[in-house]
């Protein structure tokens, strides 16, 4: 970094982050464009939650609950928790960001997957600690590396689960045994963005297990299945102690009105989230059928996305084939920055995006 003193300079570590970049959203010069980039529902919110959303825009000059009270009892009613041990926020990135900055500093270390969502480094070097990065194994987490990368400076691990971009899962033996391994002092945190899509009788999104220990916290976001990713809403359930520490730094409106009114209302509508789930196991296995059968390799998807590999042959790579299905107007999202060269991740669209990317598809790897 510069040493030129003649304005603001970043603290040491600030211009070493590489920016989050989000999946793209515009196709130029086509008609009709189907974003199938950022793991959006095709089925938007619940009609319960656009009510509400447009209730609180009467009282728009009245400064929103700073304890979100209502929509941490209807998180709490929906699974059965504590509201005391609840903390929401500003999407599921703040909570996050809050973590790090009230666990972490200069000299520590965060553990992170290969694979794992790229806002985990940010957060940690934002920190001024040290992410440490440890491989995984057929593109799941592996709680054995975990534990052998775990040293004296370890303070966080952050573990997404299910995970993103890979779609898989990790079970909940495996966490629990990771859990009984770390360090009472190290803070695990389970990203459980996409829990409500897993239907798999071993896993667990973390609930119990943030109920029997004090340093394991779960986050949720209500931008998946809950279609509300326009608001930012996001909560975190854990210890008392550690979300003591969290409010103490937490902005005091750090949430407006209508999202937490919304919010609310999605979280109760549980027709309406089983519905998704319905939707998105029968296109899970029908894209997933319909990528192999073009010769695609598929990772196995327990979310609402799909990671495509692509062969390594010329006209047939994932960097061709996104252009390829841009120019007929679907964006799909590119994961080189995940560590997939050779592979483009699909949320699950509405039928005719779904049915149009496997035109697209089919016509692509039947290119000469």
């Amino acid at each position: 970094m510069s040493s030129d003193m003649s304005q603001p300079v970043p603290r040491p570590g600030i211009l070493d982050i590489a920016a989050y970049v989000p999946g793209k959203e515009h196709a130029p010069g086509v008609a009709k464009v189907f974003k199938l980039s950022s793991n959006e529902t095709p089925l938007g919110p619940s009609p319960k939650a656009i009510e509400a959303f447009k209730a609180a825009a009467g009282n728009l000059e009245i400064y929103p609950d700073g304890q979100a009270v209502k929509l941490r009892e209807a998180i709490a009613s929906a699974h059965g928790l504590n509201p005391a041990n609840i903390i929401c926020g500003n999407g599921s990135d703040e909570l996050l960001g809050l973590l790090c900055h009230v666990y972490l500093g200069a000299g520590d270390e965060a553990i992170i997957t290969e694979h794992g969502f790229l806002v985990y480094k940010i957060q940690i070097m934002g920190a001024g600690a040290t992410p440490v990065t440890v491989k995984e194994k057929d593109y799941q987490v592996d709680v054995d590396a975990i534990l052998a990368a775990v040293t004296d400076k370890t303070k966080m691990v952050f573990i997404a689960n299910p995970g993103n971009p890979t779609g898989t899962y990790v079970p909940g033996a495996d966490i629990r045994r990771l859990v009984a391994g770390l360090p009472n002092h190290v803070l695990l945190v389970l990203d459980a963005a996409y829990a409500e899509y897993v239907r798999r009788n071993d896993f667990e999104a973390g609930l119990e297990i943030v109920s029997e220990n004090r340093n394991v916290v779960m986050t949720r976001t209500f931008s998946k299945i809950h279609g509300l990713a326009a608001l930012r809403i996001g909560w975190m359930y854990g210890p008392a102690a550690i979300l003591d520490a969290l409010n103490r730094i937490r902005g005091p409106f750090n949430m407006n009105a209508p999202a937490l009114a919304a919010g609310a209302a999605a979280i109760l509508d549980r027709d309406f989230a089983d519905k998704a789930v319905q939707f998105n196991l029968e296109w899970v296995e029908k894209l997933t059928a319909a990528f192999e059968g073009l010769g695609l390799k598929v990772t196995p998807s327990v979310t609402n996305f799909l990671l495509i590999h692509f062969p390594d042959q010329d006209g047939k790579r994932a960097s061709e084939a996104d252009d390829f299905l841009t120019s007929r107007g679907f964006i799909l999202r590119a994961v080189k920055g995940y560590g997939f060269a050779n592979a483009l991740r699909m949320s699950i669209g509405t039928p005719e995006a779904n049915e149009g990317v496997i035109a697209a598809l089919t016509d692509f790897m039947g290119r000469s």
